[in-house]
């Protein structure tokens, strides 16, 4: 008899956002897989067993649980964030997409979670308060001049766009190239958000222009968020700015 798998968001780190729906599923679990950070985020009990990986094993990971789920097991699948955004719920869907026949009769439940991008745009005002998009930077899995085609289009289309995955060590040098591609087409005042770590004990939210981004500014902890054309900045004395993007854009009627 096959067991349950559940894809769980563990919202952007403070307890605080982790939702009831994944504590209860949490819970539950009888065998856990995640990230070693992610993972770390728990407290389990000695009937709980830990899975440990790499964070670039997402479709190992992805077979292993479903193994699990197979025979008969509870598992769950642990995100950092929102599982559906970047994270291991397409991992799994792909994984039974390519698998055998009797992974798709596993009961299969997606968890949602507080994405990053949320979070560092709840710390900064609201600057997703119009159209907006996400794109990770990440070419491990998509070709760098799709990333570019893509930052293009959606500066271009007047989308405010979050930035996953935007620097690391193999890649150090995209970031530049991405703000580079997108003065293309916004104006050097387009405000840009690096939020470091949001609503972490190591939170920090950093507001620039896009003339003045520094792609030195970012690391893996950070999601950025590039605004519009629309874009606005609210400065306040004493009190961190606030951006936000207008409800009504530009030519549009109440």
């Amino acid at each position: 008899m096959s067991g349950r798998l559940s894809v769980i968001g563990l919202g952007p780190g403070d307890a605080a956002h982790v939702t009831p729906e994944a504590s209860a599923s949490i819970a539950e679990a009888t065998d856990l897989f995640g990230y070693g950070p992610y993972l770390d985020r728990l407290t389990l009990r000695a009937d709980q067993h830990r899975h440990v990986s790499d964070n670039r094993e997402e479709l190992d990971r992805s077979r292993a649980a479903l193994v699990a789920a197979a025979g008969g097991k509870t598992v769950a699948v642990v995100s950092g964030g929102d599982p559906g955004v970047f994270a291991m719920a397409a991992a799994v869907c792909e994984a039974i997409e390519h698998g055998p026949p009797e992974w798709r009769d596993i009961e299969l439940q997606v968890v949602p979670g507080v994405t990053a991008m949320l979070a560092v745009a709840a710390r900064s005002g609201a600057p997703l308060g119009h159209d907006f998009c996400a794109i990770s930077l990440s070419d491990n899995l998509k070709p760098w001049d799709v990333v570019e085609t893509r930052l293009k289009a959606a500066a271009g289309a007047g989308f405010v766009i979050a930035v996953y995955n935007p620097i690391s060590r193999a890649r150090p040098w995209q970031l530049g190239k991405a703000f580079e591609a997108l003065r293309e087409t916004l104006p050097s005042t387009t405000p840009v958000i690096f939020g470091r770590a949001a609503f972490r004990h190591d939170e920090k939210i950093v507001i620039k222009t896009l003339g003045e981004a520094d792609p030195a500014q970012a690391d893996m902890a950070t999601c950025i968020i590039v605004g519009s054309a629309e874009t606005r900045v609210i400065e306040r004395s004493g009190r961190a700015p606030l951006v936000y993007s207008p409800r009504q854009s530009a030519g549009g009627s109440r």
